[in-house]
């Protein structure tokens, strides 16, 4: 059982949580994928006028829906002012990682700290760390430690602290190779089991699946190619489980919004009792093309059409998930 949060952390968590005490969050917090993206749909460069008003798209139409919204302090401060009530998290690091050293070195915004997201209206802080167990020592060291200023940085200020995790191939083949796919669950795993410790203060993790799904027998998303059975995919699903006993949520990790809801039937399958998650482009990104090429107005019926739809279907599927405030033997929110 894990220890009770303070004061300032439950109220946090309790804003951006539905009735239920379930994680319904939606993510609108990519800066330069997003940039690239809206770019490349165009023909010609997209400037930082369209991420926000993309983001005020985003977040005006779907936290209609959504318990909270994931945002950026760069782009997304006008779109928190239009979230409907719903909670803010604030993401901290800067977007990407250094690509001129090995092991994809985070950093933090430059001009933001802890105090400066919670004064901006954040219930929470969001972190994303690339991250492997087999990568080098050194490396890995460095991101710990990265990880622990942050975790008592939040600690200090009383405020949820959410870490998002995302594993990487440490050889540089990519994480779409079925040698990766068959690795994915033992790095998935081990990383919940070490920044489930105290030491880094993470309040939530929020993880991948531990399986690629392209590459799982039986299911629809499924290419022919296979890492797992869907016996084996669904035991990968428990034993991550296992190595926390911290809530944890899932990203949609810029899968198709199909295969996110397939992805959480196999979680709801398996038993294994996550507590929500933060969807981004599962809900948003085919968006992107409309936005490009025909305008804010066009994508704006866009969202209020396919992107609520996009978005009801993730909902639906988190009447697999279970409440937070269970990790704590507590029955219901007002107990804590």
């Amino acid at each position: 059982m894990a220890t009770k949060p303070t004061p300032g952390k439950i109220k946090g968590l309790k804003a951006v949580s539905d009735a239920r005490g379930v994680i319904a969050a939606a993510a609108m917090d990519q800066r330069g994928s997003l940039q690239k993206s809206i770019g490349a749909a165009r023909g010609s460069a997209a400037s930082g006028d369209d991420l926000v008003i993309f983001k005020e798209l985003v977040t005006k139409t779907l936290t209609k829906y959504a318990s909270a919204i994931l945002l950026d302090p760069e782009y997304g401060l006008p779109a928190a002012r239009q979230r409907n009530d719903a909670g803010l998290l604030l993401a901290y690091e800067k977007t990407g990682y250094d690509a001129t050293t090995p092991g994809r070195l985070p950093d933090l915004l430059d001009l933001w700290s802890v105090r400066r997201l919670k004064e901006a209206g954040a219930d929470c802080v969001k972190i994303l760390l690339y991250y492997t167990p087999y990568e080098d020592a050194t490396v890995n060291n460095l991101k710990q430690a990265w990880i622990e200023r942050i975790g008592d940085e939040c600690r200090w200020h009383d405020i949820p602290f959410f870490l998002e995790p995302v594993g990487y191939d440490e050889g540089g083949k990519g994480e779409k190779t079925l040698e990766y796919a068959r690795k994915k669950p033992s790095v998935v795993t081990k990383t919940m089991e070490e920044f489930t410790k105290d030491r880094y203060g993470v309040d939530v993790l929020k993880v991948e699946v531990p399986v690629e799904m392209t590459f799982v027998e039986g299911t629809k998303a499924f290419k022919g190619e296979s890492a797992y059975t869907r016996a084996q995919a669904l035991q990968y699903f428990r034993d991550a489980e296992t190595v926390t006993d911290k809530p944890f949520i899932y990203l949609s990790a810029g899968v198709t919004n199909p295969i996110f809801i397939e992805t959480l039937a196999l979680a709801g399958e398996s038993g294994t009792k996550f507590n929500g998650v933060l969807c981004g482009r599962a809900t948003w990104y085919d968006g992107i093309k409309i936005y490009a090429q025909q305008g804010a107005a066009a994508f704006e019926a866009w969202l209020d059409t396919t992107g609520v739809e996009n978005i009801q279907n993730v909902n639906e599927a988190l009447k697999a998930a279970s409440p937070w405030y269970l990790k704590y033997g507590a029955s219901s929110l007002a107990e804590l």
